[in-house]
């Protein structure tokens, strides 16, 4: 990605931040309890542009789960805010 990421990189990078998120059922139920989502709502607006938006905003609140996000998907935490506003400013 550049400095920057379009639109489609930024909804492909929220795509891998939710595939981190549930595959950790801790995480899940916590960003299920947090966000009033359940799991098959999550399943069915898995592409839509309010779910992008919620996973970025999700792991951007909690340092430790970004951390281990860009960790693991070898991301620069920098990407994820850029996504996020690239997604919808914030």
């Amino acid at each position: 990605m550049r400095s920057r990421p379009t639109t489609e990189e930024a909804q492909i990078l929220a795509l891998k931040v939710l595939g981190f998120i549930v595959n950790s059922e801790e995480t899940l139920r916590r960003f299920v309890e947090l966000s009033g989502v359940d799991v098959a709502t999550l399943r069915a607006r898995a592409d839509s542009l309010e779910t992008h938006i919620a996973v970025l905003d999700f792991l951007l609140a909690d340092e430790g789960l970004l951390v281990a996000f860009c960790e693991t998907a070898s991301v620069d935490a920098k990407m994820i805010h850029m996504a996020r506003y690239v997604l919808g400013g914030s």
